[in-house]
């Protein structure tokens, strides 16, 4: 289903759902609450959702689906300007699953890109079992945990933390668990188009005590602060112990990589790197958290009882590169705990 109220821009995103063999459109309505009509009716596997729309907007139409009728909604961004894109996150922390660039048209630079990304999203997403959203903190973990007390011997001095699908919601969870004086520099990588980044970034920054701004090239980080992969750029921690950003070729179809922010972290600080791998769709980020463990560090993922998508931290407890998984709504406590902070 489309939910667009342009009729030029409904009957684009037609067109471009229509020529992809893995689609079929059932709907594309002009408004949110035609949306919801139709959604008993249609029951679409997947909705590409405007967020300027006239009545309801995109952000209260998401948080009405995901309480009523659950389905996997992919938001279809006009703009990356601050009140768009704002809109756009707190979507996603009402349940949208992912964030695109909207098409201008077919004769505009990029346009094949912005379609076939498109596509790509709305099949992959069709794929996700989404469940209702009524409360946000309603996840309970599979079994009650006890966080043992950490040794000051143990303890690191920089975190890294990465994920993908469901990631927005997720990393405002676990960072906004954490006081602006935590005292280790936080590199952080999120799966998300690189027109977004900047965006996501003064997002996250308005919500969660820490500092947050994109990476930049040579910066060394500082306690305190998170710095997150700019666009479609990989974030490594260079020996030296500075950041370093690459535009070296994508890891698994991945840029920036998680594999590679935590190999990095591996090589350079061995045991007092901290690896956190929350939510995400495929295998990013398992082997590097496994090197990362393997190199004395500790690592966290997140569990099955809370993941949008249990793919990446699956995939890590797969290959022995998780030292301890966890709820989300406890990874932030750990944090604290492992750098001798009450919890």
């Amino acid at each position: 289903m489309i939910v667009e109220d342009s009729l030029v821009v409904r009957r684009l995103l037609a067109h471009i759902v229509s020529r992809d063999s893995r689609l079929t459109l059932v709907a594309a309505v002009a408004s949110a609450e035609e949306a919801l009509r139709e959604l008993p009716r249609v029951r679409p596997n997947v909705i590409s959702m405007d967020i300027r729309l006239p009545g309801m907007d995109g952000l209260e139409a998401t948080r009405r689906i995901m309480a009523e009728q659950p389905t996997p909604i992919v938001v279809i961004a006009d703009s990356v300007e601050d009140t768009s894109l704002h809109i756009s996150m707190n979507a996603l922390r009402a349940g949208a699953l992912s964030v695109v660039e909207k098409p201008v048209g077919m004769e505009t630079g990029g346009y094949e890109r912005i379609a076939e990304t498109i596509c790509t999203q709305l099949y992959i997403m069709s794929q996700v079992p989404v469940i209702r959203r009524r409360n946000m903190g309603a996840a309970r973990p599979a079994r009650p945990v006890r966080l043992e007390p950490v040794a000051a011997a143990q303890r690191p001095t920089l975190l890294a933390i990465a994920a993908s699908t469901g990631g927005p919601p997720a990393l405002a969870q676990v960072l906004g668990a954490l006081p602006a004086d935590f005292p280790l520099p936080v590199l952080l990588v999120q799966h998300m188009g690189g027109a977004f980044m900047e965006g996501f970034a003064a997002w996250l920054d308005g919500l969660v005590p820490l500092a947050v701004g994109v990476a930049q090239d040579g910066e060394t980080p500082r306690p305190g602060r998170v710095y997150v992969a700019p666009g479609d750029r990989h974030l490594l921690l260079a020996p030296r112990g500075v950041l370093r950003v690459s535009g070296e070729r994508p890891l698994a179809s991945q840029r920036p990589s998680a594999t590679l922010l935590f190999r990095s972290v591996a090589e350079a600080l061995g045991p007092q790197g901290l690896g956190v791998l929350l939510t995400g769709m495929g295998e990013d980020g398992a082997v590097g958290l496994t090197e990362l463990r393997q190199a004395g560090g500790l690592t966290i993922t997140e569990h099955e009882s809370t993941a949008v998508v249990y793919g990446m931290p699956a995939a890590a407890v797969r290959m022995g590169g998780s030292s301890l998984s966890l709820p989300l709504p406890l990874i932030g406590p750990r944090l604290l705990q492992l750098v001798g902070r009450p919890a």
